[in-house]
């Protein structure tokens, strides 16, 4: 943690809706007139995609199941530590992008699966923001728990991440409905030691809990909307939490424990709003004083 140049991390697993609430955070950021630095988990991939589909199929064959990218060796993750501290120390930092497909590659002029040149963060920034699979780890190599002032984990339930992994891959990204399943059972192993335990490293939890029928996401023709669904936010530490506040401000919700909130899923940015503006306005006033 650093006083004078905190650190946003926003976790979650591939399509787990983690850019929704960056949204929310770009929203608060233009209003309260933050200057944030962001940077993607992806940058720090360990391999681009032919590199990634090399060391797959070498790890297959020596009877590795499990390899993905949510699998730590995939990711330089001392290198994001790196960032994290040195910004934390200093403010300063580099960061990199990695082009998904020919929309992006046209935008930063680098091929598809690529990376573009690592460069430096803009100057006098208010805040570093981390929106990614792995931005509060804790494991034998790095703590980048400790790292981050504000850690939000984005968790909706397994079967609705499915769903939205399998929509978004199939109309964004053109894969098959079998050939997303075979990336889920791959990455199932890594899901469960390397991203769902930092989810206990998180100050906020928001998870979405659809309230229709999701037996069957590989068979879903649609993903649950916003209306169809609850969202459960936790709070690590509850203290200084207003409940009170929120319930009244936000219409048909009730706090299910004492450190827990349950809201309609189409209040969830207006929740976002009324919990992170306030956090983020003490952690740039701190820093500035500091």
């Amino acid at each position: 943690m650093s006083k004078k140049h905190p650190i946003i991390s926003v976790t979650g697993s591939s399509g787990a809706g983690t850019s929704t609430v960056k949204h929310t955070f770009d929203q608060i950021f233009r209003r309260e007139g933050v200057k944030a630095v962001s940077i993607e988990g992806d940058a720090f991939h360990r391999f681009n995609r032919v590199e990634m589909r090399a060391e797959l199929i070498r790890r297959t064959a020596e009877g590795d199941a499990t390899f993905s990218h949510f699998s730590y060796e995939a990711n330089a993750l001392d290198e994001l530590e790196r960032v994290f501290r040195e910004y934390g120390d200093t403010g300063k930092g580099r960061t990199r992008t990695y082009v998904h497909d020919d929309i992006e590659s046209a935008k930063l002029g680098v091929p598809p699966g690529e990376f573009t040149p690592w460069t430096a963060f803009e100057e006098g920034t208010d805040l570093l923001f981390y929106e990614g699979l792995h931005g509060s780890v804790v494991n034998d190599q790095v703590n980048l728990a400790k790292l981050a002032d504000l850690k939000i984990g984005v968790v909706p339930v397994i079967n609705l991440e499915w769903i939205q992994k399998i929509h978004r891959d199939r109309a964004q990204r053109g894969y098959s409905t079998e050939a997303v399943t075979d990336v889920i059972l791959r990455r199932m192993h890594a899901y469960v030691h390397c991203i769902v335990p930092q989810f206990s490293e998180t100050d906020i939890n928001v998870q979405r809990v659809p309230v229709v029928d999701t037996s069957n996401p590989f068979v879903a023709r649609w993903i649950p909307t916003a209306d169809e669904s609850l969202v459960v936010i936790r709070f690590k530490n509850p203290r200084g939490i207003d409940f009170q506040y929120l319930t009244n401000m936000i219409h048909g919700s009730w706090m299910s424990r004492a450190n827990s909130i349950v809201i309609p899923g189409n209040k969830l940015d207006l929740a976002m709003q009324l919990i992170l503006t306030p956090l983020i306005e003490r952690l740039v006033r701190e820093a500035k004083r500091a």
